[in-house]
């Protein structure tokens, strides 16, 4: 508790705190650390503890983690920076993501799991071979684990560092300072084990800050409730699909998104096949059941819970602050350089009233935690594991490979940091890594179920994408004009060309290596038919048709309890009727696809 006089005396500026709000915050900042020093000496044994938690986490564990940590400081900033510039509508850039959730659920969660590596790179060279697989892995570990995973965290760094601007008053500084600390400390001492218990502490926080977020804002005389709220607000801005008379509208943000983006781009928790913490949290699963109930419930939480509240949020804003100048007048001490349309939703939080302000402080910060904290143990778990010891020092104990974790735990963090200075807004940083990852889905949908894909398929795809954005970028800082759906179209039809003409031309995998990865991971279909019959295995009794239903009842599940929501909280009670029996069908679609897959099961390990 002694933290909260330095926190009292650090807020000059700002919202007016009553003591009750400091006590809140200071009890949800010890709390979530006692976590931290339950699993230090787990934590310190090896670095499949470190990493993955012993393998050992339950199912209910594995998705409140995920979700967690897909919600951090930046995500109701960025729904809201869609919400005031296009619309509800807008959302579909990452609504869409679900249906690769859901594919990850039902076609490769079993299969993460059955591969038991520590980390999705190692992944690289069990299903590859020779000096291709060796320089992905190496190469991948740096690129994702240091650059683009400082560049996530820079973003959620901005979102906080707006947010402490607003809120209490501080410059960007204070606010990286105190953040990189508690982060760094806690991030360096628990492990994985200590993230995944905290975050299911930290998402009960943070879910009632948000609905009071939420309450308050109805409360306001400029909103008048949710009638006053659906009176007032246009209705192309609350519309749920975008305006088909404005085709490059309706192209760029629902059609792209639902037919071409969500499967050909990597985003970092929405990767096509499965990935980086989502990975990690399926590999840490005690089983592979645990690993796809896990990642059922983080798809579910994810878009059908949280959404609604950031909205109504958004939309609140509208009436509030209808433009950045009231803003900016309603907030002079803030810096001008932060003012954008994300900042609205902190800018909201000034209407909460003492011990509701102090919760919601608490909240945000408690998802801001659940986010970093992830990253760095993701990040420094490619960086030790995937590059340190596999190519620098083989022999260390684990011991040391846990204390060099640590040590780059803290150096990422400040990398982080640093990096956050070059970015403006959410939205920013959330077109660029679509930017950069985009074309390359396929090539990891694919990976599992066709033999043929081969490590310099995966080179190729890399570098394409990453030429195509980088050029992309340049030239639009030399004037060109091209809407961002184009630039994707583009880059990923020349990535595919250039992976798929590579799988087909370059060097494959050698035979022994995919019976080996066959053997291991069993995946189902036509793809591996040759290299099943060569190595007489048997197969896991997956069904890809069984799997195929379980998606589509699990993508009309989510999608109807997110829409059937909306209808009802638009008073739209037919269309909130059939989303009901949407809802309750596709739900029992997805136990008899679930209870079909254990039927089928020939054993988890």
């Amino acid at each position: 508790m002694t933290l909260l006089p330095l926190l009292q005396a650090a807020a000059p500026k700002g919202f007016t705190f009553a003591t009750i709000d400091w006590v809140i915050i200071g009890v949800s900042i010890a709390v979530s650390f006692l976590p931290a020093l339950f699993f230090w000496k787990r934590a310190s044994e090896n670095t499949s503890e470190f990493f993955t938690s012993g393998r050992a986490a339950p199912w209910w564990l594995v998705g409140i983690s995920m979700v967690a940590t897909t919600f951090s400081t930046d995500t109701p900033n960025l729904v809201t920076n869609m919400v005031r510039e296009r619309g509800v509508a807008e959302n579909w850039l990452w609504w869409s993501f679900l249906l690769t959730g859901m594919m990850t659920v039902f076609f490769y969660a079993r299969l993460w799991r059955r591969s038991r590596v520590l980390t999705d790179l190692e992944f690289y060279e069990i299903r590859y071979s020779g000096k291709a697989a060796t320089f992905l892995r190496g190469f991948r570990a740096v690129y994702l684990g240091l650059f683009f995973n400082c560049v996530i965290m820079a973003t959620v760094n901005l979102a906080a560092a707006k947010i402490g601007n607003v809120v209490l008053g501080w410059p960007m500084e204070r606010t990286l300072l105190v953040c990189a600390v508690m982060t760094i400390f806690f991030a360096s001492v628990s492990g994985l084990w200590g993230v995944l218990v905290t975050d299911s502490i930290q998402f009960g926080i943070t879910m009632t800050g948000t609905f009071a977020v939420m309450y308050f804002a109805l409360q306001q005389p400029e909103v008048g409730g949710v009638a006053g709220l659906l009176a007032k607000v246009p209705p192309s801005t609350l519309a749920l699909l975008p305006d088909f008379n404005d085709w490059s509208v309706a192209l760029a943000v629902l059609i792209i998104p639902i037919t071409i983006q969500w499967w050909s781009v990597w985003y970092p928790g929405a990767e096509p096949g499965g990935g980086s913490y989502i990975a990690q949290r399926m590999l840490a699963s005690k089983s592979e059941k645990d690993a796809v109930v896990g990642t059922l419930l983080f798809n579910v939480m994810h878009y059908a819970l949280r959404p609604w509240p950031w909205i109504i949020v958004a939309l609140a804003s509208t009436r509030i602050y209808p433009t950045l100048g009231d803003i900016a007048k309603q907030f002079p001490y803030v810096d001008p350089s932060l003012i954008g349309h994300d900042v609205a939703y902190p800018a909201m939080m000034r209407f909460l009233p003492a011990g509701f302000l102090g919760l919601v402080v608490a909240g945000t910060l408690a998802a801001y935690r659940s986010t970093i904290e992830t990253h760095l143990n993701w990040g420094t778990s490619y960086l030790v594991h995937d590059f340190y010891r596999r190519f620098w020092n083989t022999t260390a104990t684990e011991k040391h490979y846990v204390f060099v974790g640590r040590v780059v735990t803290a150096a990422l963090m400040v990398c982080a940091a640093l990096m956050t200075y070059a970015l403006a807004t959410a939205k920013e940083a959330f077109d660029l890594i679509l930017s950069i990852g985009a074309g390359t889905g396929l090539l990891y949908l694919l990976r599992w179920f066709w033999w043929r894909v081969n490590a310099w398929a995966e080179i190729a795809a890399m570098l394409s994408s990453f030429v195509v954005a980088v050029g992309f970028f340049i030239a639009r800082k030399n004037g060109l004009e091209m809407s961002a759906h184009v630039s994707l179209l583009i880059t990923v039809a020349t990535t595919t060309i250039a992976w798929v003409a590579t799988a087909f031309l370059a060097p494959g995998t050698d035979r022994a290596t995919l019976e080996r990865f066959y053997t291991l991971v069993r995946p189902a279909g036509p793809g591996w038919a040759s290299i099943r019959a060569a190595t007489g295995a048997a197969p896991a009794n997956d069904s890809l048709p069984h799997a195929m239903a379980g998606w589509v009842c699990g993508c009309a599940f989510v999608y109807s309890a997110l829409f059937g929501t909306g209808s009802l909280i638009y008073g739209r009670m037919p269309q909130f009727a059939l989303f009901a029996v949407v809802f309750v069908a596709s739900g029992v679609g997805v136990l008899v696809v679930l209870k079909g897959f254990w039927a089928s099961s020939t054993g988890d390990d």
